[in-house]
């Protein structure tokens, strides 16, 4: 991980301005969600079903609001996030709202240092896996961290979607996880006029990867489940259809945007 340092550090600069932005945004709505709201989706509640009475560790958290809505919904969570600002966003949030959640600052990769507890879940979503890049390691941290039996699940942007351009118009990444992939950009999804800039480091994931990470570290995949949407309008050009979700123009079903793993650590597993 040693070469990755730089690419990290930029990475939580750059979570760093965004948190503060997004924190006041209509996109995240926090004070809704500090009224009751829900931030969870209808895709990962339908899929990953009741979690009351769980313990759970919710992977690139950025300020909480998905680990807290899991709380609020009986789970016992953890978030684990590498930007320093939107762990203590997440916190005050928590403390504000007396929900009992616990948050850890770490860059992923290191989370052994920082947690030493087993979850019946494992939770991650929506932008997470494109910021790291060796996913046998990330697989490997969640088989640590896993019960003999737990649970984990994604839903995430398709790899598809991360091949095109911003204008969805040609391709423009590889598809395999060939290089690093560095972009420089002003605003953020939640407000494209916000006065920041950025440079960001990122790695694309076939499925394959994606896949052997998780077969290789004894997880066995239980469901695979892929969509044309998108529960937000964070991409350029998309316009809502009549179910509310999101997808983008004159590619609608076209498209995939989104796709759901679940799987399974094996009981007699060896990774304790």
């Amino acid at each position: 991980m040693d070469d990755h340092q730089s690419y990290f550090a930029a990475n939580r600069e750059s979570w760093n301005k965004r948190t503060a932005v997004h924190a006041v945004s209509s996109f995240y709505d926090l004070p809704a969600f500090k009224k009751g709201q829900s931030s969870l989706n209808r895709t990962e509640l339908e899929e990953l079903g009741n979690v009351s009475g769980k313990t759970l560790l919710h992977l690139q958290c950025h300020f909480g609001m998905d680990t807290m809505s899991w709380q609020r919904l009986g789970a016992e969570c953890v978030g684990a996030d590498l930007s320093d600002e939107a762990i203590k966003l997440a916190r005050e949030i928590n403390d504000e709202l007396q929900l009992g959640t616990e948050f850890i600052c770490c860059n992923l990769y290191d989370l052994k240092e920082h947690l030493d507890k087993k979850f019946d879940i494992i939770f991650t979503s929506y932008g997470t896996i494109g910021w790291l890049p060796d996913l046998y390691k990330w697989a490997e941290l969640i088989a640590y961290y896993l019960k003999p039996g737990g649970i984990f699940y994604i839903v995430d942007f398709h790899p598809v979607l991360w091949m095109m351009d911003e204008k969805f118009e040609h391709i423009k990444y590889h598809y395999f996880n060939t290089e690093v992939i560095v972009e420089e950009n002003t605003g953020t999804y939640s407000d494209r006029e916000a006065p920041i800039k950025t440079k960001d480091y990122g790695w694309n994931h076939p499925f394959s990867e994606i896949f052997s990470a998780l077969i290789k570290n004894d997880l066995a995949i239980q469901q695979f489940n892929e969509f044309p949407y998108s529960p937000y309008n964070c991409f350029n050009d998309m316009e809502q259809g009549k179910d509310q979700l999101w997808r983008i123009k004159g590619m609608e079903e076209k498209m995939p945007m989104l796709y759901s793993i679940k799987a399974v650590k094996n009981p007699g597993s060896y990774r304790e």
